[in-house]
């Protein structure tokens, strides 16, 4: 199944086993989601669902990863079972928590999901039909998991990678955050020193839709031609990066491994080197 689905194809899909994630974030967003998503759509927040949020960014970011038991509970409480066909969407052409949701539900190991194209707007176009309120479903099953099954790397590790030349590690935040002009979320503006900045934006078209595969695998082979085979993607908090590696899987190239911790983890530990283009 490709990881992407376009809201025409969303409004052709059989409802049976299909399971609508509305995963907007930003300030009352849980209001938003009330005052109005696709019909059925349930609601997943990011901060409480798929992440754990720590007392010290410094160690894990500031969206670490919740344990794979958490997570479990939470596709419990969604309805969500083995079986689903699981249709996640945001406001942000899914790069925020859609691709986050994308990303560790495949790494929990469910195998039918997919980022709507283009998120909330594109359904709207679509005429997709939109509803209000609580959706009523029932709690699915709880699916045993013991650990993640995608890659994913540790500041340690992309240290270490980084020294060895071993691995291309990829920056998918704005080239104004990458270069240090700026920071508007973490403490401290600049780069991880050896990370490549490609920004995630440039995974989209004018209207906000993902490349086709085509296009994304011939824009990714070109840009890494010269560099290491094994990737890790970091953007600010390991949110944004999954976008990266949603455009990735759907062009074909095999999964990356994700810095979770991201910028936000290594510009609060100390002693770690930071980088500048200004």
């Amino acid at each position: 199944m490709k990881p992407i689905i376009s809201p025409f194809e969303l409004k052709n899909l059989p409802s049976e086993n299909l399971i609508i994630l509305d995963a907007r974030v930003g300030k009352d967003v849980h209001q938003n989601y009330l005052n109005k998503h696709i019909k059925g759509a349930r609601f997943i927040d990011l901060d409480k669902d798929l992440a754990e949020i720590g007392e010290d960014a410094a160690f894990g970011g500031r969206h670490p990863l919740p344990n794979v038991e958490k997570f479990a509970e939470t596709l419990s409480n969604l309805g969500i079972s083995e079986g689903s066909h699981v249709v996640v969407y945001d406001d942000k052409n899914g790069s925020n928590a859609a691709a986050r949701a994308w990303w560790m539900l495949k790494s929990f190991g469910l195998k039918n999901v997919q980022v709507l194209d283009g998120g909330f707007q594109n359904a709207e176009k679509e005429d997709i039909e939109f509803s209000s309120g609580e959706e009523s479903f029932e709690k699915s099953d709880l699916i045993k998991k013991d650990n993640w099954l995608l890659p994913t790397s540790t500041l340690e590790v992309v240290e270490n990678e980084l020294t060895n030349l071993s691995s291309a590690v990829i920056d998918v935040r704005d080239a104004y955050r990458y270069k240090g002009e700026s920071e508007p979320i973490d403490l401290v503006a600049g780069h991880i020193p050896g990370a490549i900045n490609i920004p995630f934006s440039e995974n989209l078209d004018e209207n906000g839709n993902f490349l086709s595969p085509e296009i994304l695998k011939e824009k990714y082979s070109k840009l890494l031609q010269d560099k290491p085979q094994n990737l890790i993607i970091h953007c600010g908090s390991g949110v944004t990066a999954c976008h990266t590696i949603l455009a990735l899987d759907y062009a074909g190239f095999p999964i990356p491994n994700l810095y979770v911790g991201s910028w936000s983890e290594w510009s609060r530990r100390e002693g770690k080197e930071i980088a500048r283009e200004i």
